[in-house]
């Protein structure tokens, strides 16, 4: 039982490091592809929703998300996915296309925005970092509790000794 409260805040953990993975990467291939200069004009082919939620009584959030294809220096065609570009984009529409060359192309339709890029990667850091330090907290503060009380541990003792009306008794 007691593996129960090191598994799960582990398991929350390894999430939280994914995620902050995930993020960091997608951070660095757009400011990758800012900083190449390469330009395009690319198309939209598509736009889909996808949607998280609704169950319940919870809330639903809704994700935007655009297929973009152009066509790379080296005439390589180019299709990628992109989330929550402006809902104005819609298909057919021509947009500029920043990419990085190589044999794995990292591409976005966003425009530069630096600042804007390094505030939103470092916010979405910040929750994720609060929320590794409250389960590396969490599991400290229950080790320190069933080392102190001994929660978790057979003694082999039925119980401390209890004195009740100037009487000892032990249990």
């Amino acid at each position: 039982m007691d593996a129960l409260f090191y598994v799960v805040p582990c398991l929350v953990l390894a999430v939280v490091l994914f995620i902050g993975l995930r993020v960091t990467r997608r951070s660095w291939q757009i400011r990758a592809a800012w900083n190449s200069g390469l330009t395009a004009e690319g198309r939209c082919l598509r736009t889909f929703t996808t949607t998280h939620g609704g169950g319940r009584d919870t809330s639903v959030h809704t994700t935007l998300h655009h297929v973009y294809e152009f066509t790379a220096r080296d005439g390589r065609v180019v299709r990628f996915e992109e989330e929550d570009c402006p809902a104005t984009t819609v298909v057919g529409d021509f947009v500029t296309v920043h990419y990085t060359e190589g044999p794995r192309i990292a591409a976005t339709a966003r425009r530069p925005g630096h600042l804007g890029l390094a505030a939103s990667t470092l916010g979405v850091l910040a929750v994720l970092s609060v929320a590794a330090v409250i389960c590396v907290t969490f599991m400290a503060t229950y080790h320190g509790m069933s080392s102190e009380f001994g929660f978790g541990e057979d003694t082999g003792d039925a119980g401390d000794t209890v004195v009740v009306d100037g009487v000892t008794m032990t249990p």
